[in-house]
């Protein structure tokens, strides 16, 4: 498994440093736009400073720099020199044993990278949903219905994560001491700032004009060989695509209420990873058409743009695990 390994200007980078690069590149990729994602960093210091003292040593200081609640180091001090990483879509009890096993047998693995939050990341899930309000008041909802929407839905994901056993794997990695990653939303904004920057420089003119260029997509391609490509779940072929909605960030599904709203805001057409059958009923009596162009190879998708603007390389010192595999687009 012989790999490249990623070189920072002095030597091999360091566990932070590939995070706060990661953090910073999911930022500049923020569908909402950069500075609406600072301001919000200045409303969380704002919120920081006006904590009573008690209250400070429950807050998380990570927040203050990284907008992205289900983005953290679940294990390590930072410091740890990265020369290769296994990487998976997700990391659970049995892919840190897995990397345990591998390092037994002579690999080297120098962190663990996982795209689906574990740990506290998993547990605040539903904080990073907030800004998909943004989102949609950029496509002409109004701030107001976005929010009142986007928060009832919030609340109801937070309960259920509540009951969960968040910290499974990331008390493995700890008692295997294997440092361990999650980048979730970062790489969910590179895939959705991507396929929309797509959409809107060439717009398809049919839905199946839509489905045609997600063909043309490596990670879409390797889907299809294995059944699970982009389709057309909502809509036909022939119909006219209109405005394209692409819903691929903000932790998961919002509100089913909402398409009644991007209907009467002008969209036509929404490219998603996913769709409960509740949402698609609603977008349906909408008349909405919908894509799905796959999860975990919309997942693939939005980790590798991630990968290419933070590690060096076009192979990076990459091992591919659960439902990953590394294309790299770097020169």
């Amino acid at each position: 498994m012989e790999a490249v390994v990623f070189i920072a200007e002095t030597g091999l980078m360091t566990f932070r440093e590939l995070y706060h690069r990661a953090i910073q590149t999911g930022m500049d990729n923020d569908p909402r736009g950069r500075d609406a994602v600072l301001r919000e960093l200045e409303r969380v210091s704002k919120d920081y400073q006006d904590l009573k003292e008690d209250d400070k040593a429950f807050f998380d200081p990570e927040s203050l720099t990284n907008p992205y609640a289900d983005s953290r180091i679940l294990h390590g001090s930072g410091d740890e020199e990265i020369g290769r990483v296994l990487v998976g879509i997700d990391i659970e009890v049995g892919e840190i044993l897995l990397a345990d096993r591998l390092r037994s047998r002579g690999e080297k693995i120098d962190l663990v990278i996982a795209h689906h939050p574990e740990g506290m990341a998993f547990a605040n899930l539903s904080h990073v949903m907030y800004m998909q309000s943004d989102i949609l008041n950029r496509f002409g909802v109004p701030i107001n219905i976005a929010e009142d929407l986007m928060e009832g839905r919030a609340k109801e994901i937070e309960r259920r994560l509540m009951p969960a056993n968040h910290t499974r794997a990331v008390d493995a990695a700890r008692l295997l001491d294997i440092p361990f990653l999650c980048l979730h939303t970062p790489a969910d904004n590179m895939v959705a700032s991507f396929l929309q920057r797509l959409f809107d420089e060439n717009p398809p003119y049919t839905v199946g004009d839509v489905m045609d260029i997600l063909k043309t997509i490596p990670e879409y391609r390797d889907a299809m060989k294995n059944g699970v490509g982009p389709k057309i779940i909502q809509g036909q072929k022939g119909r006219r695509a209109g405005r394209i909605f692409v819903d691929m960030t903000g932790g998961t599904e919002g509100s089913k209420d909402i398409f009644q709203n991007l209907t009467t805001a002008g969209v036509n057409t929404i490219v998603g990873m996913h769709i409960s059958e509740e949402h698609r009923k609603e977008a349906e009596k909408n008349h909405l058409n919908v894509i799905i162009a796959g999860h975990i190879s919309s997942d693939n998708l939005g980790l590798n743009l991630l990968f290419d603007k933070t590690l060096s390389g076009p192979d990076a010192g990459v091992l591919e695990c659960s439902g990953f595999r590394r294309i790299s687009r770097s020169i």
